[in-house]
């Protein structure tokens, strides 16, 4: 799930300030404490060898987040691609992998205690 910036409503508008609400943008119900995170990434990063050994070779753990620059690719276990651009709200539920297909930086909130598992097999895979 993606929405660009200008096509979240508008609920105020003042001199000076815009305030802009998505509802309904996934369910963080029972997922304790969230970490957030910046990642810098560059074009060809593909995280598909970093998960293997993940239930299902995927990332298990959602994501909310902000594109702030570059695009990125996701697929999930039944092959559907979505991509997401600078500017881009997105949400990603459990169960994907990520292409990045421009150089990227994004801003991502995830459940802390998923996320740290997953972040400490990849540090695993890269250590070989």
């Amino acid at each position: 799930m993606k929405i660009l910036k200008d096509n979240i409503e508008v609920k105020m508008e003042i001199p000076g300030a815009i305030i802009r609400q998505q509802v309904d943008f996934g369910d963080a119900t029972g997922l304790g404490k969230i970490s957030s995170e910046y990642f810098s990434l560059s074009k060809g990063v593909d995280t598909t060898p970093l998960f293997i050994g993940l239930e299902g070779n995927l990332c298990q753990c959602p994501h909310w987040g902000y594109v702030l620059s570059g695009q990125l690719t996701t697929t999930d276990a039944h092959g559907i691609e979505e991509t997401v651009n600078a500017h881009d709200l997105f949400y990603w539920p459990s169960g994907h992998n990520v292409k990045v297909t421009k150089d990227a930086e994004i801003i991502m909130f995830s459940p802390q205690h998923k996320h740290t598992h997953v972040i400490n097999h990849m540090i695993e895979k890269v250590k070989g």
